[in-house]
């Protein structure tokens, strides 16, 4: 079988698995319903605040999306261990090489299309409800946080997709990830911030920050975050080689 073949059906997969699909849009749908919401709210109140960083701010609601972006990493792998389906995947495509790029390639392609366009979407959203404290695409570190944000999300969901072929369970992998982005990196900052400057989320946010704090810059801290990605990637391959399916 071809390696476009195989890409190709890798892709149908994705979209005729409704979890998988309904993930991926998910990134979007509830990145911009969040910004909209929030920044419809208290957008241009927040801008009064000492401490307010109105770059770093526009990008309020990837917290949610990254949320989304792992789920889609964690269904888009965990499907085929849903009713033997690895085996009749291994069946089709024998090369397991061929068949976990393909997917990897897949994901990632489809998370960082998603991810850039829900991160362009979100910034120009949410200025438009800040009035006199708007910024645009020309202000210092704009179009460089909105294509950043857009690879951090496509990361997320590749680090989850590299863990969930390790663990062959997307349960364990969601309840890994998600309690690690929304609580543990926060408590690891209070306790250690240089260490957790490099944990993927906190790393590849650097990006999203006119002036990043921290040893890490906006591309450093994406490195990091891909070197994680790459790490569970790796993993994952080494899982799908050595394993029985």
């Amino acid at each position: 079988m071809s390696t476009t073949a195989v890409l190709h059906s890798e892709w149908i997969k994705i979209k005729s698995v409704r979890a998988s699909l309904g993930s991926l849009i998910s990134v979007f749908v509830a990145t911009a319903a969040i910004t909209v919401l929030a920044f419809a709210a208290v957008g241009e109140a927040e801008s009064d605040n000492a401490d307010f960083e109105p770059l770093f701010g526009a990008f309020y609601a990837l917290n949610f999306g990254q949320i989304a972006a792992i789920s889609f990493g964690t269904t888009a792998m965990s499907s085929e261990y849903v009713n033997g389906a690895l085996r009749i995947s291994l069946s089709a495509v024998p090369r397991r090489g061929l068949f976990y790029g393909a997917k990897v390639a897949v994901v990632g392609a489809l998370a960082l299309a998603t991810g850039i366009v829900t991160s362009f979407a979100a910034f120009l959203s949410g200025q438009a409800f800040m009035g006199d404290a708007a910024i645009g695409l020309g202000h210092d570190g704009a179009v460089r946080a909105c294509v950043g944000g857009g690879i951090y999300l496509a990361l997320m969901a590749l680090l989850a997709a590299g863990l969930t072929m390790v663990l062959r369970s997307g349960v364990a992998v969601l309840s890994i990830l998600i309690p690690f982005t929304l609580i543990v990196s926060f408590v690891v900052g209070d306790v250690a911030s240089g260490v957790a400057g490099y944990l993927p989320d906190k790393a590849g946010q650097q990006v999203l920050h006119e002036d990043p704090t921290g040893t890490l810059g906006p591309w450093a801290g994406l490195a990091v975050s891909a070197a994680w990605a790459a790490a569970a990637l790796l993993a994952g391959w080494w899982a799908v080689r050595r394993r029985d399916a």
